[in-house]
């Protein structure tokens, strides 16, 4: 399966972090996958996914995951950026202009975890490509 991957960094967003908040960094995928992968989460057992993210511009959808997850994110496909040193508050307003929240933060766990989201965007690739096959 062939997914367009914009490696152009984020825009810096305009998050503030409370002290002694590690933080938190941002893997982006297409919202194609990114969507599969978050109704993959969500049928799970028990709830697996934290704030997404939906940028329309780009055509991307953001997953939060624990900070120090870029440096070994190697998902084809997606990208993974630091937010470290930048800061990071969830709040209602999202923190990039031109996106929206598809699930907002809450009081749960503030980020999804990394090797969950790995395998739910490889379910989804797989999903979406055996159904593209079958057009």
């Amino acid at each position: 399966m062939e997914t367009s991957q914009n490696n152009e960094p984020c825009t810096a967003p305009t998050w503030s972090r409370a002290p002694g908040d590690a933080g938190c960094d941002l893997v982006t995928v297409p919202t194609r996958q990114g969507l599969e992968a978050v109704d993959i989460l969500r049928r799970g057992a028990v709830a697996a996914v934290g704030p997404v993210l939906h940028d329309d511009g780009r055509d991307t959808l953001g997953f939060l995951v624990p900070a120090g997850t870029a440096a070994g994110w190697d998902v084809p496909g997606s990208t993974c950026v630091r937010t470290e040193g930048r800061g990071l508050r969830l709040t209602p307003e999202p923190p990039l202009a031109g996106s929206d929240w598809l699930l907002p933060p809450d009081d749960g766990d503030p980020a999804t975890d990394p090797a969950v989201l790995r395998r739910a965007l490889g379910e989804a690739a797989r999903l979406i490509e055996a159904a593209d096959s079958c057009r």
